[in-house]
């Protein structure tokens, strides 16, 4: 394989020191060498990406637009440096690491909510959580085992459905005493919130009631739930939110159903992880507990 000649982590932390402060001689000083040593490590890099990274104007030192692109990522190159030494320098050498991905508001609303009895219970497993919005791939983002929502099929991943979810039509109180509702088709002339992942959501709903309406697919789109929940609580208008992320403030009254019906998606939460770490112990043990947790959170018939 051929040798790839890349910058320095010398070279990045030059350059880097040397675009926050605009000085040449401010960054030798913060890195305690040269101030002419700067100048040839950036000079070096330079030559190595064919463009100039900086220019001077009347004495002072300016980033180009290549510069400013170029130093978003040396950052996130050195943030991940230092973390990925931290976390080496930190570790005991003891238990195993489980990285785990969750969607953040489920994280947020119900994984949170398990943690710690598996804690307890498996006090050699550290966990390390991080939250995605979207479908990926867990190999090349180094991921053990995820959550995902979705038809439950996903190439080379083994797949444990944790639970279906109902979804509700809410809204808050203030909000819906200014509606007029006496049918579900009333609910078409109020502002409806969409999540973007889900964006056929409100057309399931009305669909399943025999309603059409062409606003369905109308109104604002929010990323994650937990914004969009928030968003409903302070009477931005309706949204389709499942059952179990809301127990909480349909029991204090902060949101309350906009229409009794419940919609069951077509779609479930499930564990996934790559097929050859099945075997892993603490991937077999993080499964096992959460399959436990979710067994009473299953949609009655």
């Amino acid at each position: 394989m051929k040798a790839r000649h890349l910058p320095s982590t010398t070279t990045l932390q030059c350059f880097e020191a040397a675009a926050r402060h605009l000085s040449f001689t401010r960054a030798a000083d913060e890195l305690s060498i040269t101030q002419s040593a700067i100048s040839k490590q950036v000079a070096q890099l330079e030559d190595y990406l064919q463009h100039k990274l900086f220019r001077r104007l009347r004495r002072t030192l300016v980033l180009t637009p290549e510069g400013s692109l170029y130093l978003t990522e040396v950052r996130k190159i050195l943030a991940h440096l230092e973390m990925s030494a931290n976390a080496i320098m930190t570790y005991s050498g003891h238990g195993d690491v489980l990285k785990v991905a969750t969607l953040p508001t489920f994280g947020t609303r119900w994984l949170s909510l398990q943690l710690p009895a598996f804690f307890e219970a498996h006090p050699g497993i550290t966990l390390h959580l991080s939250d995605r919005v979207e479908t990926f791939d867990l190999e090349n983002e180094g991921i053990d085992i995820a959550i995902f929502h979705g038809h439950g099929s996903w190439p080379n991943l083994e797949c444990h459905k944790l639970f279906e979810e109902e979804v509700m039509a809410v809204g808050a109180p203030g909000y819906l005493a200014r509606q007029r509702i006496v049918s579900p088709a009333d609910l078409a002339n109020c502002r409806l919130l969409h999540l973007s992942t889900r964006p056929d959501a409100w057309h399931r709903w009305f669909d399943e009631q025999g309603i059409r309406t062409d606003r369905s697919y109308h109104g604002i789109r929010f990323e994650t739930f937990q914004t969009l929940i928030r968003t409903v609580m302070a009477g931005g208008g309706l949204a389709l939110i499942p059952r179990f992320m809301i127990d909480h403030e349909l029991e204090a009254g902060a949101l309350v159903p906009a229409w009794p019906t419940l919609l069951r998606g077509p779609d479930a939460y499930y564990l996934v992880y790559p097929e050859h770490l099945g075997e892993l112990a603490k991937v077999r043990q993080f499964v096992d507990h959460l399959k436990g947790c979710a067994a009473p959170q299953a949609p009655t018939e």
